[in-house]
């Protein structure tokens, strides 16, 4: 049974349509407002960023290299950062026309990708780049200074940031398709030799640098996110 104040049932398509541009409006400003906001503190942005390669000194290898490499380090901080602003714009658009059941799985589902997005980026942080940087450090250090580009070295650490949080979707992938009934736990429990294997090969396309703790980290990281999609389905009976 819809919503009775379900606004789908009174709007016509013209008000939808505005309610649409509305929205997406207030989530442009949103992100617009926010990366200048990140624009201006750029400079304490790529500070955070450079921690994890302490000890190197960074260089501009072409004229404006900083300058684009702030634009972007703003523009990708605004995008992470109002991310959440966005999903709660588009959900204030979609849920009015969605049941209560649809609403009560919907809700948890985007709040706890939302979480595992940024987990995802933390664990990229704090764990994944700092070991692969540490590798790229040492590895022909006796032989060549470590004098890297701000500009390289953002494009690395993105990627990795990145990637680790997509990658950290897995459980809410599976979520989806065992509270649907398309895969069952037992079917993904059967699989799970072939996850090692596919989690090998993902942690070392996922992960820029070549050394293998890095991308033992990720495959044991995606490995684990695969079993912990499991046991919440078991806990939640499908």
């Amino acid at each position: 049974m819809k919503n009775q104040l379900n606004k789908n049932t009174e709007m016509s398509i013209i008000e939808h349509l505005e309610e649409l541009r509305s929205r997406v409006l207030i989530a442009i400003i949103g992100f617009v407002a926010i990366t200048l906001i990140c624009f201006i503190y750029t400079k304490d942005i790529s500070y955070i960023l450079q921690q994890p390669a302490f000890g190197i000194k960074f260089l501009q290898l072409a004229p404006g290299e900083y300058l684009f490499a702030s634009i972007k380090v703003a523009i990708y901080s605004g995008f992470l950062i109002s991310s959440p602003f966005t999903i709660y714009q588009i959900l204030l658009f979609i849920l009015p026309g969605l049941t209560q059941k649809e609403t009560s799985f919907i809700l948890p589902i985007i709040a706890f990708s939302i979480i595992l997005f940024f987990i995802g980026i933390f664990f990229s942080y704090s764990i994944l780049i700092p070991s692969a940087l540490q590798f790229l450090i040492q590895y022909g250090s006796d032989v060549v200074e470590p004098i890297w580009s701000f500009g390289e070295y953002f494009n690395f650490v993105l990627l990795l940031l990145l990637s680790t949080g997509l990658a950290f979707q897995i459980p809410i992938i599976q979520i989806v398709l065992g509270i649907y009934n398309i895969v069952s736990t037992a079917t993904m429990l059967t699989y799970w030799k072939y996850i090692i294997f596919i989690s090998t090969i993902i942690g070392a396309v996922l992960t820029p640098s070549t050394d293998p703790i890095t991308q033992i980290l990720m495959s044991l990281a995606i490995f684990i996110l695969y079993l912990s999609g499991i046991i919440i389905l078991k806990v939640l009976n499908k």
